[in-house]
């Protein structure tokens, strides 16, 4: 067990959003904020035909503009984490020349990993033959090719992982991060996820399953989580990271933290690959080990960003569980209406707009929803933003394969 001195909270010092509602943090809270009716809801060309050709995407940025030459090296999911790591560290105002490198760990969440650029590549391979095969096939599609190319940009040379729990991934990159501060791998760690998916291989076959939104005659309103005509999630693109410090670290260098990671659990379904299990017991447990980690009770949150993904019954054993947990109090809701889901990136996004709302005392509304409902047994905000007296709030995430991550943030 671990000893009670080392279970503190981390300082969430910076935090990096590079997203369909915005290239940077101030944009997108604005934009998640302002209950507006979502415009990133773009058709690619690559998914036409298909029963849901439409997703969210992040127009007007400049990625070769960011990173220059280094662009070859990445998939479009790692050139993201770069640019919000790079956002994350300067808000945090810390200065990779002038760190100790050996001290900051970076750990990424990813559902997909660079699995555009292995699509791009097979097609090549099929109608041009193997000599016209990139050799970048290896290091550009795999997971970790976010977390190796924030490594080399910032220069950070401690502890390092890519995380694949399906969407689950940024959340326990995150708790991950957590531990390995407590356990005094570092003093810094960079946190959260990263994804770009746009293979029509992968598109197809979540048509299949059901789980897409097929409302293609209006797109921008197709993600409706805890709507009583939801049907289905829309993908979206993007990144989020968090800048973590041991309180001490951080304080000794005089950083107003902006929230604090108080505590992480997660469990496992052990039911499908797939589908949650309708009892809601996995993120029941989550929820419970979240609270027991950071020394908290169920009526110290009063807010929860949730997975919310917007299926029908996603939706349903997530409120349910919260609610067996946590009781009427907290007031739920769902930024993927403004973001898409974002898949293994979904737990970065969703816990720095979570430390963003305890910081601002201000929850952002669940957009598209205009009828909650009633089998969802809390109260889900929406319409416009709402004030709150915040002292605790939580994020959750569920990923296929039966993954349930919780985090715990507290103000400062």
């Amino acid at each position: 067990m671990r000893a009670a001195q080392n279970r503190f909270a981390a300082a969430i010092t910076g935090i990096g959003l590079v997203t369909a509602a915005g290239t940077d943090t101030k944009q997108t809270w604005n934009e998640i904020t302002s209950a507006t009716v979502p415009s990133a809801v773009r058709r690619p060309p690559v998914l036409q035909g298909l029963p849901c050709d439409f997703m969210y995407t992040i127009e007007d940025l400049d990625t070769d503009e960011h990173l220059g030459a280094d662009i070859r090296l990445m998939d479009r999911f790692a050139q993201l984490a770069v640019i919000a790591a790079r956002e994350a560290v300067a808000d945090a105002g810390l200065d990779p020349e002038t760190w100790d490198g050996t001290r900051v760990a970076v750990v990424i969440g990813s559902a997909h990993g660079g699995l555009n650029f292995y699509d791009e590549q097979q097609t090549v391979l099929t109608e041009r033959g193997a000599r016209r095969v990139s050799p970048k096939v290896a290091p550009l599609s795999v997971p970790n090719n976010a977390t190796s190319s924030v490594c080399k940009d910032l220069g950070a040379r401690g502890p390092s992982l890519a995380v694949s729990t399906a969407c689950a991934s940024g959340t326990d990159a995150i708790g991950t991060a957590l531990g390995w501060l407590r356990a005094g791998r570092c003093d810094i760690a960079v946190a959260g996820g990263a994804e770009s998916l746009t293979s029509r291989l992968v598109f197809a076959s979540t048509c299949q399953m059901k789980a897409l939104s097929t409302r293609v005659d209006d797109p921008a309103t197709a993600c409706r989580p805890f709507d009583v005509d939801r049907d289905g999630f829309v993908v979206g693109e993007g990144a989020g990271l968090l800048v973590l410090e041991h309180p001490d670290h951080a304080h000794a260098r005089g950083a107003t933290p902006r929230a604090r990671l108080a505590g992480y659990g997660s469990s496992n379904d052990a039911f499908s690959c797939v589908a949650p299990d309708e009892s809601g017991t996995g993120i029941e447990t989550a929820l419970r080990a979240a609270l027991t980690d950071a020394d908290l009770s169920a009526r110290d949150v009063g807010h929860v960003n949730t997975h919310g993904t917007s299926t029908v019954m996603n939706d349903l054993v997530e409120s349910a569980a919260l609610h067996r947990v946590l009781g009427e109090a907290p007031l739920l809701t769902s930024t993927k209406a403004m973001t898409g889901h974002a898949l293994g990136a979904a737990g970065g996004i969703e816990a720095a707009l979570t430390a963003l709302t305890l910081e601002a005392q201000l929850i952002p509304p669940t957009a598209n929803l205009t009828r909650q409902d009633p089998g969802v047994p809390l109260e889900v905000v929406a319409k416009a933003a709402r004030r709150a007296h915040l002292e605790c709030a939580a994020t959750s995430s569920l990923g296929f394969g039966g993954h349930n991550a919780v985090l715990l943030l507290t103000r400062t």
